[in-house]
């Protein structure tokens, strides 16, 4: 998920503007007035705010007309000293702007208002000085939230990363001067595949780029990520199992009939797992100890989505994607309904195609549309080890839906070599949870947190985040 009037009052800028403002931005009106466009001033029901933020659209296919909106937030502190830090949220098909910055680590949150929904200012944005990161959040692909395409086009993990990688180019034309920054990308759930495939793209053309589309990439980190589809099912039902969701009938049931490591699935495993399924009907599999939204609320029942083809590999697809999450379990109400306000997208420079669909924080055309997802991104991983690239690994530990046993078979399955066995970290005088620590990658899990790890457990993820960009170990003693 981050300027005064631009030639006219170019000297006030220059004489106020904080560090942000590069020599490059000041000498080049035309830069100046791209970014002066999309900055938002006048935000419905916006606290008040001591940073900078700017939203709009960047191109990244002129010929099909296709272009992904962003949402950027300056570091509370010296923005041009800071990295930048872009998030992702998964679906595939939902909306990083309605999810991470919305409802989980933006400045901005969306709650319940007594005249409808309003925003309040998050007292653990990851833009803070404490984190000090600039935040960039990104709807992707196009068809989520308010980006958007003006030709069909095939979704798909691969063209979602050169996607991004494109929108990235273009963004740092927008801003340059945050083009050498140490550049680090975040994300959740099925941002593990986002995430590390957007990583290896950069990887990959900064092997090949010339200074001006060098990307200072210097690390990931992703939370309760889709990784492994073996893994991540065989976690899943484990887990189940584990917490008392499903009896041991069911369990002995799924382990006979599904294969997890086979592509195909049977008829046999479809109905043994909508039995398993059934569970995202009744109760919060993202936080298995929290509230469901009450059904008479617009957004509570969302039901299981059973279109997925019997005889492919994709058991992901039986998922339910739109994530009931947080201490309100309503969130999904209040941001679904704050969006949508004209005056919101007006003063967000959002929907000015006039996009034919409400806006929503999942796309189920997107997510039923998906056609290219690889079975694991574990080689992904191993790639970006070899490359120095650093990276960590989150998993909020009361998250049914990608727990964190999925996650521990998912990293066990890499090989890597232990340096640092598995011990508890502390916030404070708590324990905030466990962490392990291979080479080239560091594990950690989060106490009582569910899928949105931001959400539930704030203060725990600012520290998560502040160490893994300061590159520092978490405390392991009470302080």
């Amino acid at each position: 998920m981050a300027l005064s009037h631009v030639v006219l009052l170019c000297l006030c800028l220059c004489l106020s503007a904080s560090a942000s403002s590069s020599p490059l931005e000041r000498n080049d009106p035309e830069i100046m007035a791209r970014q002066e466009a999309d900055r938002v001033t006048a935000l419905p029901t916006q606290p008040p705010a001591s940073f900078r933020h700017y939203s709009g659209y960047i191109s990244v296919d002129d010929f099909l007309g296709k272009a992904l909106f962003y949402w950027f937030f300056e570091a509370t502190s010296q923005p041009a000293a800071k990295p930048l830090l872009l998030w992702l949220n998964g679906g595939p098909g939902c909306s990083s702007v309605g999810y991470g910055e919305a409802q989980e680590l933006g400045p901005f949150l969306v709650k319940e208002g007594p005249g409808g929904p309003t925003l309040r200012f998050n007292n653990y944005t990851w833009n803070k000085v404490i984190a000090a990161t600039n935040l960039l959040f990104l709807d992707s692909p196009v068809g989520v939230g308010f980006s958007y395409s003006n030709a069909t086009v095939e979704y798909g993990d691969n063209s979602t990363a050169r996607d991004a990688h494109t929108f990235l180019l273009n963004w740092f034309k927008r801003f340059p001067q945050y083009r050498s920054s140490e550049f680090y990308m975040a994300g959740e759930s099925y941002a593990g595949h986002y995430v590390p495939q957007l990583a290896e793209v950069i990887y990959d053309e900064n092997q090949k780029s010339i200074e001006d589309t060098f990307i200072n990439l210097k690390g990931v980190i992703v939370g309760n990520p889709s990784m492994d589809d073996e893994k991540d099912m065989k976690g899943r039902i484990d887990y189940a199992w584990g917490h008392a969701l499903i009896s041991d009938d069911l369990y002995i049931s799924i382990k006979a009939k599904c294969d997890f490591s086979n592509e195909n699935v049977t008829n046999d495993c479809f109905n043994a797992l909508l039995e398993y399924y059934k569970l995202y009907k009744i109760i919060n599999m993202y936080s298995l100890y929290s509230p469901t939204c009450p059904p008479d609320r617009p957004f509570a029942n969302h039901l299981l989505n059973t279109r997925a083809k019997v005889g492919t590999r994709n058991y992901h697809l039986l998922l339910l994607r739109v994530i009931l999450a947080g201490y309100d379990p309503c969130l999904a109400n209040h941001a679904t309904a704050y969006f949508n306000l004209p005056d919101v997208q007006r003063a967000l420079h959002a929907n000015v195609t006039l996009i034919p669909r409400p806006w929503s924080l999942c796309s189920w055309d997107v997510n039923l549309s998906w056609n290219d997802t690889p079975s694991s991104v574990l080689p992904v991983l191993k790639k970006l080890i070899g490359g120095g690239i650093r990276l960590w690994v989150f998993s909020g530990d009361t998250d049914g839906s990608v727990p964190v046993t999925s996650t521990r078979y998912a990293l066990n399955k890499l090989g890597l070599n232990i340096t640092e066995n598995w011990r508890a970290w502390y916030k404070g005088r708590e324990v905030g949870g466990w962490t392990m620590t291979y080479e080239g990658l560091t594990f950690v899990t989060v106490r009582g947190a569910g899928h949105q790890v931001p959400t539930f457990a704030p203060k725990r993820s600012l520290q998560i985040i502040r160490h893994f960009l300061a590159n520092s170990k978490l405390p392991s003693m009470p302080f």
